[in-house]
């Protein structure tokens, strides 16, 4: 067995974030490792339930030997012994983020000699983790590109406070993947804006479709907007911009919130593409920080630039060189990013 990679869960922004890149790659390459001072920077530092149900998926795919896997806890040691495809369900019992326990047990099962189909129970359009149609229209679009066949439905919408929302994902097994280059993203072809609530007055959605349709108005005939009523256990409001370009998608999301105006609401999504449309980068920030492990696993070089290298960012590409043989190389004043990946192929 190798010896194991030791984390310091300090390291950089300090969060969740080293934990499931940590976890994501020990899973992948069967690498033992153990993390320390797990979201030491955080209020509340250590495993939350949505951290757990993680760190316990990822033991689950691939047989691993844990300890310390329990809330609160700061130290974590994981051991794992193969890498299983199959039919998986994942369980949040609070509004924690499913989004983020997918994004944890991908790379793994992006790799495994069978196909996955996973269900994951939980928060799906959640503060403080990308929601489920980002992922969807944003994210897996770019990794298809880079060979990928991974397919995420929802099946019900999960709102703060009590989750019961339900994504299902089916991943079939990659041989490899290639690495991509964004050299420019082309001019803007679409945009599609959509509004959503549950058990909320329809004139929510409708006031953030026309203070958003009257906010793009130079857009408008390229724009178009639906005002959509779904169900869930929680009340709940999301928003959601898609920008698409000749050679990229970007999204764009806004939660609302008791107290907040649909207003406030939909001038956040419509300032953040803004704010994003003005630049000549070819990926939005978030983006950058999902899809640079994947680059990081690709066969050949990656190239991207984005309007801000952030904390996340910088904190997963440590995580990575710990693991990985890639080159990164980040030019933090004009956001251009390059990858040399791995190509890695799958281990069984």
């Amino acid at each position: 067995m190798p010896a194991s990679v030791h984390i310091d869960g300090s390291l950089g922004e300090g969060g969740g974030q080293i934990l499931r890149t940590s976890l994501a790659l020990a899973a992948l390459l069967r690498q033992p490792v153990t993390i320390d001072r797990i979201r030491a920077n955080r209020r509340q530092p250590g495993l939350k339930t949505q951290h757990l149900a993680g760190v316990l998926a990822l033991a689950d795919i691939t047989d691993a030997e844990i300890k310390g896997a329990h809330k609160h806890s700061t130290s974590l040691i994981f051991l794992p012994r193969t890498l299983k495809g199959g039919k998986y369900r994942f369980e949040i019992s609070t509004a924690g983020a499913a989004c983020l326990l997918f994004s944890a047990i991908l790379p793994p099962l992006l790799f495994a000699l069978h196909p996955s189909e996973i269900t994951i129970t939980g928060g799906t359009h959640v503060p403080f983790s990308p929601p489920f149609h980002y992922l969807a229209r944003g994210f897996l679009p770019a990794l298809r590109k880079m060979g990928a066949e991974v397919e995420l439905e929802l099946v019900r919408w999960g709102f703060y406070p009590k989750g019961g929302g339900e994504i299902l994902a089916h991943i079939k097994p990659c041989r490899k993947l290639k690495g991509i280059q964004l050299q420019g993203r082309g001019p803007l072809r679409q945009l599609v804006l959509s509004a959503y609530s549950a058990n909320l007055p329809d004139h929510i959605v409708k006031r953030e479709i026309a203070h958003a349709v009257k906010r793009l108005a130079e857009y408008s005939e390229i724009l178009s907007s639906h005002p959509v009523q779904c169900h869930a256990l929680s009340p709940g409001n999301f928003v959601f911009l898609e920008a698409s370009y000749e050679n990229v998608k970007a999204g764009f999301s806004g939660l609302g919130k008791r107290g907040k105006p649909a207003e406030e609401v939909a001038d956040e999504v419509c300032q953040a593409f803004r704010d994003f449309d003005r630049t000549l980068v070819t990926m939005d920030s978030l983006l950058a920080d999902q899809l640079i492990l994947y680059m990081a696993l690709a066969q050949g070089k990656s190239f991207f630039t984005t309007e801000k290298i952030t904390s996340h960012l910088k904190t997963n590409i440590e995580i990575i060189r710990m693991f990985l043989a890639a080159n990164i190389h980040v030019e933090r004043t004009t956001g251009k990013v390059q990858v040399t990946g791995a190509g890695l192929t799958p281990k069984h």
